[in-house]
């Protein structure tokens, strides 16, 4: 029976909300079903920023971006000539990398007020002002499904590019272990480059780490030929797998297939028990080492054993690859107050930024690891705010001889 409770997001103390969803209009927020835990799950659509012409574009760097154009209107305070929308470098920028700027630090800086507490500025709403000076706040969020429009947007599918439309079904303000059921910048972010540069993906096998929702796999098999998407935790594998059969159209655009595999980062072997649901067979642990050339993961680092974890498994997995590869992660720069130091700090992140040094100076007669930052100047496609904190780095194995 349904339970009128079920429609309201209930915060505990544990309780993680994705930037992605904090936005959403609380009267859309109305569950599609129960997951396999209790779990409420709700539905939403992520526009691509693109033409119908450019959808089988490709080519080294991405294609000819010149062809790409919007569908809809770019949103307030996008960046200028040469910008991505919602980049925050626009001379009228009025958000946290403005103030930032203002103090000469990089990123958001640390405001406290007069009692110590940790002082959030945001940038104003489009209601809360009448005569507002400014250009309005752009949503940054997307749609959110109610049951009863599900039919109507059904029904609107046609007028649009079937390709300009991925669908994902996600939790929302789950307990830190839940997080991967949520959608996060960091993987819009990384599905941006993934979109740019085609030719790293076209025709290639590839494998995300720590998939989540699979947004992003989804992204790579509309180029890539065969993607792996990893995860561990029986239910997020299947609302993973829903995913992506609910967006099997856009890899049977491109030819790709997209196979959901369990992946513990704490194992040193693939699951090949037949008996254990996204379990691996030989031929995929075959194909895998044999052809795949990328390797990604979005917004997995928010542990510091979990993120000790991923370098050992990217490690371990580098070094049994016949082919020379690449990494890319994105990561959010996080800040938080903590008891431990009584002030403001970016732990996580720091913990990540350490992981890449070591990384890159490991010694190993086998292979050597480049690291180097992706700027984040290329198009975006996808409806968020590209704001500062979030990073994308590029890190690429390859023989010592």
């Amino acid at each position: 029976m349904w339970d009128p409770a079920m429609d309201e997001v209930t915060f505990r103390s544990d309780t993680v909300l994705s930037d992605v969803h904090l936005y959403t209009p609380n009267q859309r927020h109305l569950m599609v079903r129960l997951n396999g835990v209790g779990q409420p799950v709700f539905l939403s659509q992520f526009k691509l920023l693109w033409s119908q012409d450019s959808w089988m574009d490709s080519g080294t760097e991405g294609g000819d971006h010149r062809r790409v154009r919007t569908r809809e209107t770019p949103p307030a305070g996008s960046g200028g000539p040469g910008s991505p929308p919602g980049s925050g470098y626009s001379h009228e920028g009025f958000s946290l990398q403005a103030r930032a700027d203002d103090t000469g630090q990089e990123g958001v800086g640390a405001q406290l007020d007069e009692d110590g507490d940790l002082d959030v500025v945001r940038r104003p709403r489009a209601t809360s002002d009448t005569d507002p000076a400014e250009p309005p706040r752009d949503k940054v969020h997307p749609t959110i499904l109610a049951q009863e429009e599900e039919d109507v947007l059904e029904d609107e599918a046609p007028e649009s590019c079937p390709h300009s439309i991925i669908k994902i079904e996600h939790t929302m303000a789950t307990p830190l272990e839940d997080v991967g059921k949520q959608v996060w910048q960091g993987a819009l972010l990384l599905a941006d480059y993934i979109l740019f540069r085609r030719d790293l993906f076209q025709g290639r096998t590839v494998l995300e780490l720590g998939a989540g929702t699979g947004l992003t796999s989804i992204v790579a098999a509309t180029m890539a030929q065969t993607v792996y998407c990893t995860d561990v935790g029986a239910d997020l594998l299947a609302m993973c797998q829903r995913n992506i059969t609910l967006n099997s159209h856009l890899a049977a655009a491109g030819g790709g297939v997209v196979k959901v595999r369990e992946l513990d980062w704490l194992k040193d072997n693939l699951c090949t028990d037949p008996e254990v649901p996204f379990s691996w067979s030989e031929e995929d642990i075959s194909d895998l080492y044999d052809h795949t050339t990328v390797l990604f993961a979005a917004e997995v680092f928010y542990d510091d054993d979990l993120t000790d974890a991923l370098f050992r498994t990217l490690c371990r997995l580098t070094r049994r690859l016949k082919n020379a590869c690449t990494a890319l992660l994105s990561v959010e720069k996080r800040f938080n107050f903590t008891l431990r130091h009584l002030d403001v700090t970016c732990e996580a992140y720091d913990h990540f930024r350490s992981s890449l040094h070591a990384l890159e100076k490991l010694s190993d007669s086998k292979l050597r690891f480049v690291v180097e930052p992706v700027e984040a100047s290329f198009p975006q496609l996808l409806i968020y705010e590209r704001i500062r904190q979030l990073e994308l780095w590029k890190i690429i194995a390859e023989p010592t001889s």
